[in-house]
């Protein structure tokens, strides 16, 4: 399953490197422009920020010019108060004092006119005489309508110091028309000088300033100017134009003047700024459209800033408004201009920075392809070696595991399976001693920690039992180092040294055999020359004692005995050496079958039910068809002593390739079994488990020296009772076939 993980992820993280390699230059481009455009809007969004911080700025300032347009336009009629009040205080003004008044009114005309001063007139209260002063010089004039009524006004005395200021109006002053506004004061008696030493406080007349209000605006008007076009302009409490730049406009009405000169255009704004606004004496900022601006007729937006100028105190409806205009188009085309520059900074700094970042991108990009494929190359050269190593470990013949400290299997090859016949499931993961006897476990265990705690390998030789065959492993232990220096686990190599140690075991037994057969030699050669001395005498004297005596009996007895003991003799020089013998191909087939054919009478005598199973078409071995059924007779014979209450007796043939082409010849008894303690010795010579004169010890070890001098095998398996329910003994004879 991790192995499924791996290779599903490995294959997505190939398949999204594909992807983004192929988009990668799409996205970039998206996400570059995206961030571009992103960034245009956010200039954009604080270029108009911007604007209107430096629109409203600007309007700002001209508030402070209108403020200080309407502060010195309210200084000079507060000095046109200031005189008209300090005249009608002059006693010479007072008592008509004819030689002094007309030098009084001179001054004070001369004091009045530049600040739009046309003219004085004082109108006497008893004679109704009218004096007038103007730019001409003093003179006596006529009675006017409107001098009598300034002059009722003035006879009042609710009205004593107080001034009256007339609406402006359009009038002939001899140079043409003026925008004329009346100023008029009471004159009373009430100042005094040598001549009149007491004053009377009678009503002495009327005096009345003539004030060119036009040219009053005007000196402080035309110096004020916002921006490079800008101007201002004047409207009194009716919304007439008292000044303004073009003097077409002068003396008309605002609200209607617009609209005859360009009646397509909407005032309503403006309309509402000075109805809402200007007339009402609020002081502010805003804008409007407009229709034309210094001679350009079009329509435009204007910045205004405006404010009051109070004639009367107590009179709310008495003022006049400033307001100082200029075209929108005049700030935004400077901060136009600014915001292109910044534009086109900002935008090459932009491009500058995105086209660091792609080539940086492209760099970075291609050193990682470059590292994935130098990565790449290092992963298949490892995966190949770890094939390699694989490879060796999985195919190899011996058995190659590792274990933790716990002595749990971690890894083992496919050989190792197989030997302890046992699925990976059943051994990973696993303890190690589970595959052992406890002896050889513990045997085992103690290696794995000895190899731990002193890092140095390990030698251990051990059986295990596989069904019914024990085999034998060489394991070497040794352990595994990390990257810190220490062990983090064991690696075990075991071989298979079941056949080193059967052959090991042979040659301890041929030796023993050969011991053996020295030894008999020289026993049989001693015992020989005895027994043909005693069976020689034993003859003769058989010759002469009659025949059915007793002493005839007991030599026929001492020769039956000493016929034993020549035949016992005879197999032991037969043991001992090799006597010359001839060689032919055997059927083995048919020598087991004259076997069974001497045999068949003792089977049935001990109730043993005779299973043949012979091979056809079984191929010759090579050998004396005597010597092979000697060795059938021997085994057939022990069986037949091993089933003393009746069996089975199975006798089978067949041809076997496992290694190399052979007769296989099994003897199968159903008996007792041979016990474990003897099973070690049976082919050893005179060895017996019989009783007394029912066995030589012979048998088997001749058997054993006929099968391996033709070079055959011979071996068994048996079971006792102890070891199995169906007890019995296999003997299995091997024998080259004949090719």
């Amino acid at each position: 399953m991790k192995v499924l993980l791996a290779a599903i992820t490995e294959h997505l993280a190939r398949c999204w490197h594909s992807i983004y390699l192929k988009h990668y230059k799409k996205l970039t481009l998206i996400i570059s422009a995206l961030f571009l455009g992103m960034i245009l809007l956010f200039g954009w969004m604080s270029a108009q920020k911007v604007k209107e911080v430096v629109l409203e700025d600007f309007n700002q300032q001209q508030l402070v010019l209108s403020r200080h347009a309407a502060s010195q336009i309210q200084n000079s009629l507060n000095l046109l108060r200031r005189e008209l009040l300090l005249l009608s205080l002059s006693p010479s003004m007072q008592y008509s004092e004819a030689v002094f008044m007309g030098k009084r009114m001179m001054i004070t005309f001369s004091s009045i006119k530049d600040e739009g001063g046309v003219r004085i007139k004082y109108v006497e209260e008893k004679t109704y005489r009218v004096h007038l002063a103007d730019a001409d010089a003093y003179r006596i004039d006529a009675l006017a309508h409107d001098d009598l009524d300034y002059l009722e006004w003035a006879r009042k005395k609710e009205n004593k110091g107080t001034i009256a200021m007339s609406d402006i109006a359009f009038v002939d002053c001899g140079e043409g028309q003026r925008l004329i506004m009346k100023m008029a004061t009471p004159v009373w008696q009430s100042s005094v000088d040598e001549s009149h030493r007491i004053p009377t406080n009678k009503f002495a007349g009327v005096l009345i300033f003539a004030v060119d209000v036009t040219a009053l605006a005007q000196k402080v008007m035309k110096g004020i100017q916002s921006g490079k076009t800008g101007y201002s302009w004047v409207i009194d409490h009716d919304g007439t134009f008292i000044y303004h730049p073009e003097r077409v406009f002068v003396g008309k009405n605002a609200f209607e003047v617009r609209k005859e000169r360009k009646p397509t255009i909407s005032y309503a704004r403006i309309n509402e700024i000075q109805k809402e606004r200007m007339l009402k004496g609020q002081e502010g900022t805003s804008w409007y459209i407009s229709g034309w601006h210094r001679g350009k007729e079009e329509e435009m937006r204007k910045l205004i800033a405006y404010s009051p100028i109070r004639l009367d105190a107590t009179r709310e409806a008495s003022l006049w408004s400033v307001a100082v205009v200029a075209p929108v188009s005049e700030v935004e085309g400077v901060i136009h201009s600014i915001q292109v520059r910044q534009f086109w900074l900002q935008g090459v700094g932009i491009l500058v920075i995105i086209s660091s970042g792609l080539l940086i991108m492209s760099i970075m990009l291609r050193w990682s392809s470059s590292l994935k494929r130098e990565v790449q190359e290092k992963t298949s050269e490892l995966r190949k070696r770890e094939y390699q190593y694989r490879s060796l470990v999985e195919h190899a013949d011996d058995i190659i595991f590792t274990l933790s400290r716990e002595g749990h299997v971690l890894s083992m090859n496919r050989y190792g399976y197989q030997f302890f016949q046992k699925r990976p499931d059943k051994v990973l993961g696993e303890p190690i001693a589970d595959l052992f006897s406890c002896e050889n476990a513990e045997l085992v265990v103690r290696a794995i920690y000895e190899v731990f705690d002193t890092n140095t390998s390990k030698q251990v030789t051990c059986s295990v039992r596989r069904g019914e065959q024990v085999s034998w492993l060489s394991i070497n232990f040794s352990g595994l180092v990390d990257e810190s220096g220490g062990i983090h686990k064991v690696l075990g190599i075991g071989r298979d040294i079941t056949e080193r140690m059967s052959m090991h075991e042979q040659m301890c037994h041929t030796e023993k055999l050969a011991s053996m057969g020295t030894l008999a030699a020289g026993v049989a050669h001693e015992i020989n020359n005895p027994l043909a001395i005693i069976l020689g005498f034993t003859d003769l004297l058989l010759e002469k004692a009659p025949t059915g005596s007793d002493e005839h009996d007991m030599l026929k007895t001492i020769e039956k005995q000493g016929l034993n003991a020549k035949r016992v003799v005879e197999n032991l020089l037969s043991f001992a050496r090799r006597t010359e013998h001839r060689e032919e191909n055997v059927d083995v087939n048919k020598s087991i079958e004259e076997v069974l054919a001497v045999v068949g009478n003792t089977l049935s005598v001990n109730k043993i039910k005779l299973v043949k199973n012979l091979a056809r078409d079984l191929p010759a071995a090579r050998g004396e068809p005597e010597e092979f059924q000697q060795v059938f007779i021997n085994i057939i014979n022990n069986a037949v002593a091993a089933m003393k209450k009746g069996g089975v007796l199975t006798v089978a043939t067949r041809m076997v390739v496992d290694e190399g082409r052979g007769i296989e010849v099994r003897i199968a008894d159903t008996g007792t079994g041979i016990r474990k303690e003897h099973r070690s010795r049976i082919f050893d010579p005179l060895f017996t488990t019989k009783k007394v004169g029912e066995g030589t010890g012979l048998g088997l070890s001749v058997s054993y020296g006929i099968v391996t001098k033709y070079g055959g095998s011979i071996t068994f398996r048996t079971k006792t009772a102890d070891e199995a329910r169906e007890t019995g003994t296999t003997f299995i004879v091997t024998l080259p076939a004949i090719t």
